[in-house]
C-alpha cells in the first residue's frame, strides 16, 4: 500500500485593509421575506449587526463615508433545481438558504473578501430557525477568524491548484 501524499498549501493572504481597519459600516444587502423563517427580512442584518457590536473589534459607524470597511450582509433562498418527470416536478419547492457577507474597501468599493455560509433546510419551523442561527454564527466566526491570525485555520491555496488560481476551504 502506497503512503498518502501529504497536502501542501500556501496560506492565504488577508488583505491589509481588513487587518488595519478601525471603523466599519454594516450594510443590509437584502433578505428574503419568507414564511419559512421568523424575524422578517431584516433578521440576518439585525443579528449580524448585534454580533459586530458585541465583538467590539471595530467602531460601527452610521455612514459608509466614515468607514474603513463596508460589511454587506445578505440572506437569500437560492432556488434549488427540481427533478422533472414527464413534465411534472417531483416533491416540494425547496431552496438553498444561504448567507453572503462581502467585505469591501470603503474607499475603492473593491470586494476584499467574500464569505458564503449555507443553512440546512428543515421541515419544522423551530429547526429552520435553529439552522439559520447556527449558519449565521458560523459566518460571523469565519469573519472574525480573519483577524485572529494572518491566515485563518483551514484556509489555504493548495499548491496543486496554483495554476488554476482556485481557492478552496479545507475543513
Amino acid at each position: 500500500m502506497l503512503p498518502k501524499k501529504a497536502k501542501t498549501c500556501l496560506p492565504l493572504r488577508i488583505p491589509p485593509q481588513i487587518i488595519a481597519a478601525k471603523k466599519v459600516f454594516v450594510a443590509n444587502a437584502g433578505g428574503e421575506d419568507s414564511p419559512l423563517y421568523t424575524g422578517g427580512r431584516d433578521r440576518a442584518y439585525n443579528q449580524f449587526y448585534a454580533a459586530m457590536k458585541t465583538w467590539g473589534r471595530y467602531e460601527i459607524v452610521s455612514s459608509p463615508g466614515e468607514a474603513d470597511l463596508l460589511y454587506e450582509i445578505q440572506f437569500v433562498l437560492a432556488p434549488f433545481s427540481r427533478q422533472v418527470l414527464k413534465g411534472d416536478s417531483i416533491g416540494p419547492d425547496w431552496a438553498d438558504p444561504q448567507f453572503r457577507l462581502v467585505i469591501r474597501d470603503a474607499k475603492t468599493n473593491a470586494a476584499l473578501w467574500v464569505i458564503l455560509e449555507h443553512a440546512p433546510m428543515a421541515i419544522l419551523q423551530g429547526n429552520r430557525d435553529k439552522n439559520f442561527d447556527e449558519a449565521l454564527a458560523k459566518l460571523i466566526d469565519a469573519a472574525q477568524s480573519l483577524l485572529r491570525s494572518r491566515s485563518p485555520p483551514g484556509l489555504c491555496l493548495p499548491t496543486e491548484m496554483l495554476p488554476y488560481y482556485s481557492l478552496r476551504v479545507l475543513r
